[in-house]
C-alpha cells in the first residue's frame, strides 16, 4: 500500500474495481498495508471493501483481499508522519516474506513518502534500496515502461558528477543481460536493445568525451559478436525518437534524467486547459530481484490523498506489467550472459 496517508488505498480501491470488472481470468490481488484506510477509502468512493485476511490465508484467499499489517492505526491523510512511514516498511516487509516464500508470486509497490520512512527510523532512500536489502541482493537496474517504451538505468539515484565513473564493462554487461531476460520475459523473442552514448554525440570521436568510445562501443560490440540485436553507443537526442517508432524494444540510459525525463513526458497526461496532471502512466520494474517487483512511477501525492482525484492508471499498469512478468518466470530456460568476479561468460550454445 506505500503511505496510506498518500493516494495508495484510493488507487488501490480503484485498480481493484476496474480488474474486478474485466472478462477472463481475474488475478488474485492482495493489498498489503492498512485495512481500515482502505475500507474508508472504499466507504467514500462507494466501492466494495475487500475482506481482511491473515497471512496463512493468502494463498487461498479470494481475487480481491486485503492483510493488514498493524491493527486499527490510520495516519493523517495529507501529512507526513513516522506512523505512515511505519507502515509503508511493515507492509514491504511483509509482501517480501511472502514472496520469498513462494506464496505470492509478486509485488506491486503503491507510493512511500522517503522523509516519513526515515523520520519512522527506516534509512532508505526508497522501496528500492529497501527491497535489495531485504532480499540480500547487491546490484539491482530500474527500468521504467509505458506499453512498449522501456527503458533501463546504468545509474539512478548518484550525483551527475559521478556518472561517468559508474560506466564500467561489467555495470553495462549487467544492466544489458538483465534488460535482455526481462524483455524475453515479456514474450520478445529476439530483443533490440540500443545503448544511449553517456555524451554528446556519443563523444564525437573523442571531443566531448571518450567513456563512449572506450567503454560502450567495445561492450556493444561482443554483443553483437555473440548474435545480439544490440545498438550503440546511440546519441541520447536521438535514440528515444527511434525508441517511440519502434525500431528498438529498450533503451539502456546513462544517467536518471536521461530516461527518466522521455518515459515521464510521454506517460503523464495534463489538463490542456489548467496544464494540471490528470493522469499518471508508466512502470517502474526493478530488475534483478529474486522476486517480482513492480510499482507506480509516481509519489504519494499528499496535497490530493483523500479527495478522488488521483488516477489509478499507472496503478494498473504496473499490475498488468507483474501478471505478464509472473507468467513467464518459468517459461524461459535460456541462458545470458553472466558476470563474476569481473568476467563475462557467454553461454553461446543457448542464445535465442
Amino acid at each position: 500500500m506505500g503511505d496510506p496517508a498518500g493516494i495508495g488505498p484510493e488507487i488501490i480501491v480503484k485498480a481493484f474495481d476496474e480488474i474486478s470488472r474485466r472478462s477472463g481470468t481475474a488475478p488474485q490481488l492482495v493489498a498489503i498495508g492498512s485495512a481500515v484506510a482502505l475500507h474508508q477509502m472504499a466507504d467514500v468512493l462507494k466501492l466494495p471493501a475487500p475482506p481482511v485476511i491473515n497471512a496463512d490465508d493468502v494463498t487461498t484467499a479470494g481475487p480481491l483481499s486485503v492483510l493488514p499489517v498493524d491493527g486499527d492505526v490510520v495516519p493523517a491523510l495529507g501529512q507526513v508522519s513516522p506512523e505512515g512511514g511505519r507502515l509503508a516498511y511493515l507492509a514491504i516487509e511483509t509482501a517480501v516474506e511472502l514472496a520469498l516464500a513462494g506464496k505470492i508470486d509478486g509485488i506491486v509497490t503503491a507510493p512511500l513518502n522517503k522523509e516519513a520512512l526515515n523520520l519512522a527510523g527506516y534509512r532508505y532512500s526508497g522501496h528500492t534500496d529497501m527491497l535489495a536489502d531485504l532480499t540480500g541482493t547487491r546490484d539491482t537496474v530500474m527500468m521504467l515502461a509505458h506499453g512498449s517504451f522501456r527503458v533501463t538505468h546504468l545509474s539512478t539515484h548518484v550525483a551527475l558528477a559521478d556518472v561517468p565513473r559508474l560506466l564500467t564493462a561489467d555495470r553495462l554487461n549487467h544492466v544489458l543481460r538483465l534488460t535482455h531476460d526481462a524483455l524475453s520475459k515479456l514474450g520478445i523473442s529476439d530483443p533490440r536493445i540500443a545503448v544511449a552514448a553517456l555524451n554528446p554525440h556519443a563523444g564525437e570521436g573523442g571531443i566531448f568525451g571518450r567513456e563512449d568510445m572506450d567503454v560502450t562501443a567495445p561492450v556493444v560490440a561482443e554483443w553483437q559478436q555473440q548474435g545480439y540485436a544490440v545498438q550503440g553507443p546511440v546519441p541520447g537526442d536521438t535514440v528515444f525518437v527511434n525508441l517511440r517508432g519502434e525500431r528498438y524494444d529498450a533503451v539502456v540510459a546513462m544517467y536518471h534524467d536521461q530516461g527518466h525525463i522521455p518515459v515521464k513526458l510521454l506517460g503523464f497526461r495534463t489538463n490542456p486547459d489548467t496544464g494540471a496532471w490528470e493522469a499518471l502512466n508508466g512502470v517502474n520494474v526493478t530488475l534483478g530481484l529474486p522476486i517480482i517487483r513492480t510499482s507506480v512511477d509516481h509519489g504519494t501525492a499528499f496535497d490530493i490523498a483523500g479527495q478522488n482525484r488521483a488516477s489509478a492508471e499507472s496503478l494498473v499498469e504496473a499490475i498488468d506489467y507483474a501478471m505478464a512478468l509472473a507468467e513467464a518466470r518459468n517459461k524461459t530456460g535460456q541462458e545470458l550472459p553472466s558476470i563474476e568476479g569481473g568476467t563475462i561468460t557467454w553461454q553461446k550454445a543457448n542464445r535465442p
